[in-house]
């Protein structure tokens, strides 16, 4: 349990092998956010990581390699995203380029279908932006992160869909 079976060397290399094999997967699966996942992304990801996680340890099963290993994986998650910010040449290799899903009040679906979407999830970004049909439409974009930008045909204001916090403010005391 406390004895190393590979050199925390070999564990740092497998682990960041891994992690930029399993980086190079998802950038070539697509934009989904987080918030999008359907049941099947969540299992595809969950058994890669299993399938993953023998290349990652070996056959070390030790709490040491656990700890390198996790380690290992925040400081390059860090780094990667640190790097990403500073360099746009590596922004553009890990963040797919934006696509105009809708311009004109007109759906593109030749780049729809290339991303994947469906009806629903379209009418759904209408909705959350408070629009209701395709004509209300100026501009719709489906951004790197999967999130879908809509600018409206008519008027100045843009409908932001409410974002779910995870934490409470407190109420201002009484005076």
């Amino acid at each position: 349990m406390w004895q190393l079976t590979l050199s925390p060397l070999e564990l740092v290399v497998r682990s960041v092998v891994v992690y930029v094999l399993f980086l190079a997967a998802l950038r070539v699966a697509g934009k989904r956010e987080l918030g999008q996942f359907t049941i099947f992304d969540l299992a595809l990801v969950l058994l890669a990581a299993n399938a993953l996680q023998p290349a990652i340890t070996g056959p070390d099963a030790s709490l040491p390699a656990a700890a390198i290993i996790v380690a290992t994986l925040f400081v390059v998650n860090r780094g990667v995203a640190m790097a990403r910010t500073r360099s746009p040449r590596l922004r553009r290799i890990l963040d797919p380029a934006p696509t105009t899903l809708a311009e004109d009040g007109r759906w593109n679906d030749a780049a729809i279908e290339r991303e994947g979407l469906n009806q629903d999830d379209l009418e759904a970004a209408l909705r959350e932006h408070g629009l209701e049909r395709i004509d209300d439409v100026r501009l719709a974009v489906l951004e790197h992160d999967g999130s879908i930008s809509i600018v409206p045909r008519k008027g100045q204001q843009v409908h932001l869909r409410a974002r779910q916090r995870r934490y409470r403010h407190k109420a201002p005391a009484s005076q």
